[in-house]
């Protein structure tokens, strides 16, 4: 029975370690590894993406951090234009979302193309990324013109990221998202699918 107690204890001190970094954007600068993967297990099934920092090495970092400490746990796709993309990135948690509001990240070439599968953050005003990120569903090439940086791409499930509920499109509210969290969306857009863990896996 003590061993079972120390394995719940021990299992809770890197939830909580992750939760407690979440308050505290500045803290996160962790350099990310060259290449890396992120294994999604979402209400729509599994995905993984591959990272790579010579893309975009501030969007690669700032992804890797975010993952590490738990951030997107929990996120709804809130966001699903079938035939554009699909958005998420709003934390589910209002006070841990005020946090971030203002940890922005700047800007960076165009390096690889908005390709089907393709994964960058959210820069629609200079230096204005954060933690939003888009998975394009088709070769959407007009954002390169417009500076929108991949840092990534889908390398497994596809076809789950396809399946992500695209119902409510545009409907849900960011501002109302970033004030009342998931317990907007829970009652607004019940049909939502989201991620129920992002884990890094090297």
């Amino acid at each position: 029975m003590k061993k079972v107690w120390l394995f719940v204890v021990l299992a809770a001190v890197p939830a909580a370690y992750g939760q407690a970094n979440l308050k505290n954007p500045s803290a996160l600068k962790e350099r990310a590894p060259a290449v890396y993967k992120v294994k999604f297990d979402t209400s729509a099934g599994v995905f993984e993406m591959e990272v790579h920092a010579d893309w975009a090495s501030n969007g690669a970092d700032g992804f890797y951090n975010l993952v590490k400490n738990g951030y997107y746990d929990g996120c709804r796709f809130f966001r699903v234009v079938p035939g554009f993309m699909v958005q998420f990135g709003i934390n589910g948690d209002p006070a841990t979302q005020r946090n971030w509001v203002d940890a922005t990240i700047p800007d960076e070439p165009v390096k690889q193309g908005n390709a089907r599968g393709f994964i960058f953050a959210k820069s629609a005003a200079p230096n204005s990324r954060t933690t939003q990120v888009f998975i394009n569903f088709k070769d959407n090439s007009f954002l390169n013109r417009q500076g929108f940086s991949p840092f990534g791409r889908v390398i497994g499930g596809m076809e789950v990221v396809d399946k992500i509920y695209s119902g409510y499109g545009e409907q849900p509210e960011q501002g109302r998202i970033q004030a009342e969290g998931n317990t907007y969306l829970t009652k607004a857009f019940p049909k939502l699918d989201y991620i129920k863990k992002a884990t890094i896996e090297q």
